[in-house]
């Protein structure tokens, strides 16, 4: 089982990002007002501010921040401090070099832009180490100051390291792991294509090959190195930040992006996670709303659950109120009016319990004058902060289902080891994009509420037994703890439903010689005969389900039964292996397991959410089309109903029962009308 988190806010609150270096100081004053009249009770400062402390080398000031911090003092205003290690100044890269980031082909990338430095860098660490500390040392103790946000966004803009820093580091991990070249050489295949090592000093980090094709599994290897780097460097940083912090105040950092165990990171360095939700990335000009089928700005729903799955009561730290963009990309609208309550209705949904809006004002010079404020450059009052203030009113009102526990229906299991796979193998990435992708989408569409859950060595059956439906789609790597562990969610009841691919490979990805579904073969009672793409000539190739035809994705498994009570539940109806089976079943002690040998559709997870008794499990309370997401919240036994209308068109829903409208404190049933972008929390009773 994983550790609890350290750190819950008491009660729902909002809060804004806020950069005093950007704006004359005749303006801190007047902002902070501005602030807490529309209800906003947090400001972050101070992630890319180094030189405001430290303007050269071992030169330390705190005249500016000390200044702002007397302001801040006047008023009952929080502050979440942020540590500077994104944005190193010129001074510093500019004598030390090798604490840049650099291309696969080794090119630095030089200053000028955010995150241009790597993990490893022994200058860079001990630099960093000293700025928190001075940080940490005289503010930590302001007692407007509540948390401390570690970097930011750690590996954004860029997850992946080539420096001759990281080089170095990378051969010391693989070093401790693999104690011998031999050991190494086995275990990672490198064999192939003559690339075995006879030197320790032979072995770089991914390096510009023909194709930049490198070796699968020492590229594996790579990824999960530049997780432990990451956390480390997170870690080092929250380490001192613990020596000088008030009892009661928060650690966190602000994510979450690839490349990064995120659920170790929040267990070994943090108290709270943090998420920034840009759903208006959906509407960029770039990308095409109009046909795309992955739901648009429904998809961060999806995005939410995964950082849930992380920290159970998360914060937003950067919560979108304006058009997103930069000078150079990512031109996009201004979001519509309503919207914004929307998006963050939709975290709060989710299990946020603190959403602060990215940014209080746009600014006026740099890379980022088009990523707007809730303000916009002339400073007046707008329909954004007008709106800040109505969530304010509206959070008022929920603000203590703070802590509320969110109601799955059906969970997804995740893991580390095959997310990284799916990157180092075009084959694996290809099915697991479209699965994901399509499973969330028919959660969306019928109103079934879901999860992530973790898998991994650590995980225990305490974690997974409220669930009773698991999707694991593509488990291409397994190892036999993990196996073991699904067997015992089986036998003790719960339905385990597999795709294509699943047992391909072992821990370090290669493949193995036994059949699929490998380690799992024994609980299914089932074996792969043979397998495919589908290819553009063949069609959709579906499978006879109950009456039902139903695609069985971009790639197939032909399955047959390997023991006698294995039951086949759909067979496939064309290709060369018409009549062959496509979906089985088979009970296992008091549960059972479902092996499709396809990519999930919407349309056939919907058909087995059917078949499992877990679809649209609140239809006889509430009726909603599908431009409607529904999202449920317990606390202290009691459920409250999110609902959120993603379309600009009025939607009808039908209360089945009476409730609770906690806008309005009225009790309600029957069918409502709800505007475009409308947002309704009701209480269950």
């Amino acid at each position: 089982m994983r550790k609890q988190q350290n750190f819950q806010w008491e009660s729902i609150s909002l809060g804004t990002c806020y950069y005093p270096e950007h704006w004359d100081r005749s303006l801190w004053e007047e902002d902070l007002i501005r602030m807490q009249a529309a209800g906003i009770k947090t400001i972050r400062i101070g992630e890319f501010a180094w030189s405001k402390v430290e303007p050269r080398e071992g030169e330390f000031t705190y005249g500016f921040f000390d200044e702002f911090m007397e302001v801040v003092g006047k008023t009952d205003m929080k502050v979440i401090f942020g540590t500077p290690t994104a944005t190193p100044p010129a001074w510093l890269t500019e004598k030390y070099p090798e604490v840049l980031n650099c291309r696969m082909d080794g090119i630095k990338y030089r200053h000028g832009m955010r995150r241009h430095y790597n993990y490893n860098s022994p200058v860079y660490q001990e630099l960093s180490r000293r700025i928190v500390e001075k940080f940490a040392s005289h503010y930590a103790g302001h007692p407007n100051v509540i948390g401390w946000q570690i970097d930011n966004e750690i590996n954004c803009e860029v997850d992946v390291f080539y420096s001759e820093s990281d080089t170095a580091a990378f051969r010391t991990y693989l070093k401790e792991k693999y104690g011998t070249l031999e050991k190494l050489n086995q275990e990672l295949g490198l064999i192939f294509w003559n690339q075995e090592y006879t030197a320790w000093e032979e072995i770089y980090v991914p390096r510009t090959t023909i194709h930049d094709s490198s070796n699968p599994h020492l590229t594996l290897e790579y990824i999960r190195f530049i997780s432990e780097s990451a956390i480390a460097f997170c870690r080092m940083q929250s380490d001192i930040i613990r020596k000088y912090m008030k009892p009661g105040d928060f650690v966190t950092t602000n994510g979450m992006f690839d490349h990064l165990d995120n659920h170790k990171m929040m267990d070994e360095a943090l108290d709270v996670y943090t998420y920034d939700s840009y759903p208006n990335f959906a509407y960029c000009l770039a990308e095409d709303p109009v046909h795309n089928p992955g739901l648009n700005d429904r998809k961060w729903s999806n995005h939410l659950s995964r950082v849930r799955s992380v920290c159970p009561h998360f914060g937003i730290m950067e919560q979108q109120s304006g058009a997103n963009g930069w000078n150079t990309r990512m031109e996009a609208p201004a979001p519509k009016p309503g919207q914004m309550t929307l998006w963050a209705m939709q975290s709060i949904a989710h299990g946020a319990d603190y959403i602060s809006f990215f940014r209080w004002r746009t600014c006026t010079v740099g890379t980022e004058i088009y990523w707007h404020g809730i303000l916009d450059y002339d400073n007046r009052d707008n329909r954004k902060l007008k709106e800040v203030s109505e969530i304010h009113n509206r959070v008022h009102a929920i603000r203590d289902l703070a802590g509320a526990k969110y109601r799955a229906s059906f969970g997804v299991l995740e893991d580390y080891d095959n997310l990284w796979d799916a990157d180092v193998d075009v084959w694996h990435k290809r099915v697991e994009k479209i699965s994901k992708k399509e499973i969330f989408a028919a959660s969306q569409l019928n109103h079934t509420p879901m999860d992530y859950v973790l898998l991994s060595d650590s995980t225990e059956y305490e974690d997974l037994k409220e669930y009773p439906v698991l999707f694991y789609p593509h488990g291409i790597i397994l190892t036999e703890k993990r196996a073991m562990l699904l067997r015992m969610y089986v036998e003790e009841g719960g339905c385990l439903i597999i795709g294509a691919r699943t047992g391909q490979k072992e821990e370090h990805g290669r493949c193995v010689m036994n059949p699929m579904p490998g380690m799992l073969a024994e609980l299914t009672g089932t074996t792969v005969e043979e397998f495919t793409f589908v290819g553009a000539l063949d069609g959709t190739v579906c499978m006879e389900w109950n009456d039902l035809q139903l695609d069985t994705g971009i790639f197939n498994d032909i399955l047959e039964a390997d023991k006698e009570d294995v039951k086949v539940l759909a067979r496939y109806t064309s290709n060369y292996y018409e009549g062959k089976p496509a979906l089985m079943e088979r009970t296992v002690g008091m549960g059972r397991v479902l092996h499709f040998g396809g990519t999930f559709t919407r349309d056939t997870v919907r058909a087995l959410l059917d078949y499992a008794g877990v679809l649209s499990p609140y239809e006889k309370q509430i009726e909603l089309p599908a431009e409607c997401e529904l999202c449920v919240r317990e606390k202290d036994g009691e459920e409250y109903f999110f609902i959120l209308n993603y379309s600009s068109k009025n939607q009808e829903i039908c209360l089945k029962k009476e409730m609770t409208d906690i806008d309005s404190g009225g009790n309600i049933s029957g069918r409502v009308m709800l505007k475009g972008y409308e947002t309704k929390v009701y209480k269950i009773w």
